[in-house]
């Protein structure tokens, strides 16, 4: 059985916000906020499909390099942007072909890449299987593709695939 309400508790965070940002408790505004988040919680349902950790260990893996590498860029891009205007750094666009298909991977590794300093999640075309890359600090670009596929692909395909 389906409930009306999928998060009612999210649902009643988004009329409570929604009253706050608008500064009044006028009873249109409290009904026009239930509907705005009645829609923002049904549109939600769909993408939180629950995720199954398929290897708990690979899982931990994955965990432990992401933090090491998230330290280690943090360190990185400190670097640059104290050394100052004098740097001949080149930002770019990188392409990687991904295997991955799972949204839950996907979404694992959107997370991964953009919370990782120096990089973000440009674009990911799902027709091709492209993830498209932006580096702050490109000097390698075949590095940065085997680091996205052997590092972080190989490990969320062994969680979630």
């Amino acid at each position: 059985m389906r409930r009306a309400l999928p998060f009612p508790v999210l649902w009643a965070l988004l009329v409570g916000m929604w009253l706050l940002l608008v500064e009044t408790l006028d009873p249109a505004h409290v009904v026009l906020g239930a509907l705005v988040a009645g829609v923002a919680v049904r549109l939600l349902a769909p993408l939180l499909e629950p995720a199954r950790v398929r290897r708990p260990l690979a899982f931990l893996e994955l965990s432990a390099l992401v933090l090491a590498d998230v330290v280690r860029s943090n360190v990185a891009v400190a670097r640059i942007v104290l050394r100052g205007g004098g740097s001949t750094r080149t930002t770019g666009f990188v392409d990687i072909p991904l295997a991955l298909r799972s949204p839950v991977a996907l979404a694992a590794l959107a997370c991964i890449v953009t919370s990782t300093p120096g990089t973000a999640w440009a674009g990911y075309d799902a027709r091709r299987g492209v993830l498209t890359l932006h580096v702050f600090d490109l000097v390698d670009e075949a590095g940065w593709i085997r680091t996205i596929k052997g590092r972080y692909e190989r490990l969320l395909m062994e969680v979630f695939e």
